[in-house]
């Protein structure tokens, strides 16, 4: 059996606690002294963890970092269960609802530390974009493809799907990122992510809506 396959056999109890420390200490460590800087033994040390422990609960660094991420971005899996749109109002409502919540997880300070993290590291660390990208990025794509392919099946919608998510993503986007980024911008409020949601979705709809036959 396997390191990986031991780990995840391994049933829930004391040592998820132990587990969760570890994952707190290696992010404070990656984000102080980046992820090249920062050794497995720092990590246990912090940890106040063995080496043997923090690798029979976590994993080598790339294992460690990836969980650090997981944990971090996994408000951006958003979720794939929201109701099919069959007219323009109900299209505006899902992706006004898709974009809101987007934008909440997104914002969030622990998910910004993550890509702040990444930035600083994309030259000596290039996995870290690369496993941000895989677990939160990726997953946002595809579900923003699948409702989009959806309403030009229904005929709401005229373009390409891979388009209009790069176009609809950069209407919520606008500069938010960046000025969280710098830490020169606060974090919007609810009631402004959601009108910068439903601008974006109106947007979409204004581009690329066909008119519906009665």
């Amino acid at each position: 059996m396997t390191k990986s396959t031991s780990r995840q056999s391994r049933p829930d109890s004391g040592e998820s606690a132990v587990r969760q420390r570890i994952l707190s200490a290696a992010f404070r460590a990656f984000t102080e002294g980046g992820y090249a800087g920062t050794s497995t033994l720092e990590i246990a040390t912090r940890a106040q963890v063995s080496k043997a422990t923090l690798y029979a609960l976590v994993g080598n660094k790339q294992e460690i970092l990836a969980a650090c991420i997981g944990a971090r971005v996994r408000g951006l899996r958003v979720p794939v269960d929201l109701p099919r749109a069959l007219d323009r109002e109900a299209l505006a409502d899902v992706l006004t609802a898709f974009g809101t919540q987007f934008l909440t997880e997104i914002s969030d300070p622990a998910v910004v530390a993550v890509f702040r993290l990444a930035i600083a590291e994309a030259t000596r660390a290039p996995e870290v974009a690369r496993a941000v990208d895989s677990i939160g990025g990726e997953a946002i794509r595809t579900a923003l493809r699948s409702i989009l392919s959806q309403a030009r099946s229904s005929r709401l919608l005229d373009g390409e799907p891979a388009q209009m998510a790069e176009h609809f993503t950069g209407l919520l986007w606008g500069n938010l990122m960046v000025g969280l980024l710098l830490g020169v911008a606060d974090r919007p409020s609810p009631r402004e992510l959601a009108r910068r949601a439903r601008a974006a979705a109106d947007a979409i709809l204004g581009n690329y809506g066909l008119a519906q036959s009665k």
